[in-house]
């Protein structure tokens, strides 16, 4: 396949409705949402070029620097936490459940293969 061909194929699957799209960006909690997804992403991003600037290059690990990206990453979390109305306790705390029931004290290979998501969905909703 060339890419002209594979360009006019893979578009046809874009969503394309752009005015329901749009009527979705226009309300806040979807804009403040997409705020904090987009700085998660590139947050992440510069924690994880710095660390692949250390492995893969040789640079110093700049532990500073990913402390400092890891507090971005948590202001993030807070904008969005706070659009979805869910404390951040909570969510640490169905966190920490839901990883209980998917391994009980301590991670397998063989559990995170095995997950009940059903369970670990109920513990998410309650």
């Amino acid at each position: 396949m060339n890419t002209l061909d594979y360009v006019k194929n893979a578009t046809k699957t874009e969503s394309t409705d752009f005015d329901k799209i749009g009527e979705r960006l226009s309300l806040p909690g979807n804009i403040r949402l997409l705020h904090g997804a987009i700085g998660l992403a590139t947050e992440a991003g510069e924690f994880l070029d710095a660390l692949k600037k250390h492995l893969y290059y040789g640079r110093d690990l700049d532990r500073v620097n990913l402390s400092e990206e890891l507090g971005d990453i948590f202001w993030y979390c807070a904008i969005i936490s706070d659009e979805l109305g869910v404390p951040f306790a909570d969510i640490m705390n169905k966190n920490i459940e839901k990883l209980k029931a998917r391994y009980g004290d301590k991670f397998s290979e063989e559990k995170a293969e095995k997950r009940d998501l059903k369970v670990e969905r109920e513990i998410l909703e309650n």
